[in-house]
């Protein structure tokens, strides 16, 4: 009797586990699903910036317009030399797909740490199907988030986003995605990459974007390690209050090769 109710109490647990992970699995999918959705959301939600030359120009008269009913047609007409060179300039400086309202975009750097070593164990072979595998999983969230690649260097990728939560969001899963590899990684070994984020108005030229703030950018994914994600103060300020994502461990001031001040760097982790 005793062995009987061993074997029927070993069946319930085994159900009771068989039932545990299919629930595992179906509250993964839902998720996932969810983060799709809200990403989805927020990509429908968000302002499509100006396509083409009508259109820019039309937002430049409306611009124009509200400032006359501010300031008046005297106030635009004292508006210095500077900015009137601007405007007749902003046809090619503005930057046009990335652009917040305010003229600002969030930059955000990436590379594998330790990449020389890796691809030196590896082999140029192995190591050009691991960067394969790794830039699909970095243009896949980047594509996700309405982001845009600006150019790529080896293992080291510059990409932009029209705002900063889905800068960060968008890191966040990179990261997320990587420490669930895929089949080239989990055979070829993990890669652990590195990531800065920075907010701030740029200059841009023949698709490529320069300016300090591009330099600080690149300075903060500097001091990242890898599987990290940091940021910069401009980041937090910039982040609403209810933003899908949680920043931690700001460091002391501190100075970053080549740009003056002091700077405070935050790490980013998923909300709660």
């Amino acid at each position: 009797m005793l062995a009987v109710l061993c074997v029927i109490l070993l069946a319930a647990v085994i159900a009771l586990a068989v039932v545990v992970r299919r629930q595992q699995v179906d509250l993964t999918a839902h998720a996932a699903h969810v983060e799709q959705l809200e990403a989805d959301l927020d990509a429908a939600l968000r302002p499509r910036p100006a396509q083409n030359p009508t259109e820019r120009a039309i937002s430049r008269m409306i611009r124009t317009a509200s400032k006359v009913r501010e300031q008046g047609i005297t106030g635009v007409i004292q508006s210095t030399i500077e900015e009137m060179t601007a405007w007749a300039r902003e046809e090619e400086a503005e930057i046009v797909h990335m652009a917040a309202p305010d003229g600002t975009v969030t930059i955000c750097f990436s590379d594998i740490e330790n990449s020389t070593q890796l691809n030196a164990r590896m082999g140029d072979q192995t190591w050009v199907r691991v960067l394969e595998a790794h830039d699909s999983v970095l243009r896949g969230r980047i594509a996700r988030y309405r982001g845009q690649v600006v150019k790529t260097a080896g293992d080291g990728f510059m990409f932009v986003f029209r705002d900063p939560e889905a800068a960060c969001r968008a890191a966040v899963g990179i990261q997320s995605d990587l420490r669930r590899p895929s089949e080239v990684l989990r055979r070829h070994g993990k890669v652990r990459v590195r990531i800065g984020i920075h907010t701030g108005q740029v200059v841009a030229k023949d698709g490529d974007y320069f300016g300090e703030n591009v330099a600080l950018a690149a300075r903060v994914a500097d001091l990242a390690s890898g599987g990290e994600v940091l940021c910069s103060d401009a980041v937090r300020a910039a982040l609403d209050d209810n933003a899908a994502v949680a920043l931690i461990d700001p460091t002391d001031p501190i100075e970053l090769k080549g740009l003056p001040g002091e700077h405070v760097v935050w790490r980013v982790v998923p909300a709660g």
